[in-house]
């Protein structure tokens, strides 16, 4: 209490709705980041793992059609053949088939077998393919185009390099993985350079005896392309890496890299410049360490290495043939956030615009309230110290106008008689000070005059008739009064009987001695307050006459003057009359 009652009307009336405005906007603004921070906890975490999904199933189009491939391309149950050469057409034909199941990817299908010969075909379109043959077990391969199932091999081109089936990681995988299929380690193709995984099988001779291996070749090249496509975060990432941490593709950056021989290797993500890739592998590395189930997309939430948090999502790809990739997808939690965050920001602008709306806004109407509240206060300061004119200007229709009239009226009660409304002795004495400071200004030269009116035998209307009548009497004697000056000079009620008036500007005597003349002849008519048959009804007034500067230069000597004047008036009266018995009074 202590505190506001230190504060300035001005703060006091403002600072209460600054702090309002400021914790309506801190909650709102605090309940609007919680509210949004668990939504977007709650979205991304949804949102990544949809992201997974989406990934993986673009990975598993890619993979799961191989075996297809192979068992039309070789059938169970069909024996590989001795010689290649001898089986041309028949492999041409189930080989057209193999790769019309998943021509995208699987647009290659090929045999070697362990005498070193090759088959392979690669289906350029729908209509149109090209051979691959090495008929002999050395040397480079024959490459024909063809179109259609059955079309014309045409413009056989010879390899400048070497191919050598037996020597491929594919045709090593094949041999030894016995009846079932496997996948090659990922590895960089001979020809396109790009990263190729090779579905393989291996094939007997009628004997049962090995003969030879097919395989498919599974291009990566549309994994990478399907996650470059991918919509994520401005610093969002997303990648398939397999179980040792080798890029097979990313969202942004490689996933290869050169040697000091110029040729292109695998990129380990902890070899990664991308220190998102780094952070996210090993956090998920460490989790799948103690779960290696994560076939449906699980969620994490780890620091990268500056201690920010990150969101994740991540997923295994496995099947029966030994493939094992990994899926993740990782975003600051920062990019999901920043909405939120941006959204509290604005909100904390807005509050602290509001507020300093509400003191500019608050500082013009106090400073006009305040205006009207200083006036009013040096008003009453003013009447405290005995000013009872102090003037102010207040014109409002609010409380404060109340207070404004509700003033003005005690002022006038304070300068006015209470019977008979005239100005009281206090307002006289302050109108002729004024009427004097003004006399004092060289630009009104003209004097003015004081009048004292003495009732004359007023007494003995009271005695006579009572006070209610003598009061009645008195404000009679007012108003006739008032009907005989002018606008600008002052009737006064001095004290009991007595009257002043102070005529504001009179050009000589004489104009001050007929205003006199003019107010005894007012005074001196019957009184309508009384019955005129009753004797000794009627009353006149002695008027006294003072004129500035010749009487007196003060109000009370002028004063003094005009009484002393209606004294000896009076006297003269009385002795005309014959009653020098009443004493004036």
């Amino acid at each position: 209490m202590k505190f506001l009652q230190a504060l300035s009307l001005r703060q006091m009336l403002t600072m209460p709705y600054v702090v309002l405005v400021l914790l309506l906007a801190a909650a709102i603004g605090g309940l609007s980041y919680s509210a949004g921070r668990v939504a977007v906890d709650t979205l991304s975490n949804q949102l990544l793992s949809e992201m997974v999904y989406r990934i993986a199933q673009a990975a598993e189009h890619h993979v799961f059609g191989a075996g297809a491939v192979l068992e039309t391309a070789f059938p169970a149950g069909v024996a590989a053949p001795a010689n290649i050469e001898q089986d041309i057409a028949s492999l041409r034909t189930r080989f057209w088939l193999a790769t019309s199941v998943h021509r995208d990817p699987n647009n290659y299908a090929y045999y070697g077998d362990r005498n070193g010969h090759f088959f392979g075909l690669w289906r350029h379109s729908a209509t149109d393919a090209e051979l691959r043959l090495r008929t002999a077990g050395e040397g480079p391969r024959t490459i024909y185009r063809f179109s259609g199932i059955d079309g014309e091999l045409l413009d056989p081109v010879r390899e400048t390099r070497i191919f050598e089936p037996r020597q491929r990681p594919w045709f090593t995988s094949g041999r030894s993985a016995a009846s079932s299929n496997t996948w090659t380690a990922v590895y960089i193709d001979f020809k396109t350079e790009e990263l190729v995984a090779t579905r393989a099988r291996r094939v007997n001779d009628a004997d049962g005896e090995f003969q030879g291996v097919v395989a498919t070749d599974l291009s990566l090249q549309g994994v990478n392309e399907f996650l470059h496509s991918l919509r994520l975060s401005a610093n969002g990432i997303a990648y398939v890496v397999e179980t040792d941490g080798n890029l097979i593709g990313a969202s942004r950056g490689p996933h290869l890299q050169k040697d000091a021989a110029g040729g292109k290797v695998r990129l380990n993500a902890e070899a990664s410049g991308d220190q998102l890739v780094v952070a996210s592998y090993r956090a998920i590395r460490k989790l799948l360490s103690t779960s290696s189930e994560a076939s449906h997309p699980r969620t994490a939430v780890f620091e990268d290495a500056n201690g920010q948090p990150v969101e994740a999502a991540y997923a295994r790809i496995q099947d029966a043939a030994g493939l094992d990739w990994i899926i993740v997808v990782a975003v600051p939690r920062s990019d999901y956030l920043f909405r939120v965050t941006e959204n509290f920001k604005r909100t904390v602008m807005l509050a602290l615009l509001a507020s300093l709306m509400t003191i500019v806004i608050g500082f013009v109407v106090l400073s006009i309230v305040a205006r009207d509240l200083k006036q009013l206060a040096m008003a009453a300061r003013n009447v405290g110290n005995g000013d009872f004119n102090a003037a102010f200007d207040v014109t409002r229709s609010d409380e404060i106008g109340d207070l404004a009239k509700s003033f003005r009226t005690m002022q006038t009660k304070l300068l006015s008689d209470r019977l008979t409304g005239l100005a009281n002795r206090e307002a006289f004495v302050r109108r002729v000070d004024d009427r004097l400071a003004q006399r004092r200004d060289p630009g009104d030269p003209r004097p003015f005059a004081i009048l004292f009116i003495d009732l004359n035998d007023f007494k003995n209307i009271n005695d006579s008739f009572g006070h209610e009548v003598g009061d009645k009497v008195l404000r009679e004697i007012a108003q006739r009064m008032l009907t005989g000056v002018r606008s600008r000079d002052l009737v006064a009620r001095y004290a009991g009987d007595e009257f002043v008036v102070m005529l504001d500007a009179v050009n000589n005597r004489l104009d001050a001695e007929s205003a006199r003349g003019n107010i005894e002849q007012l005074l001196g008519a019957p009184l309508q307050s009384i019955d005129p048959k009753v004797k000794d009804a009627n009353t006149g007034a002695s008027v006294g006459l003072a004129m500035y500067p010749e009487d007196g230069l003060d109000v009370e000597s002028l004063v003094n003057c005009a009484d002393a004047d209606m004294y000896r008036r009076k006297q003269v009266n009385q002795s005309a009359r014959g009653d020098p018995a009443n004493p004036p009074g």
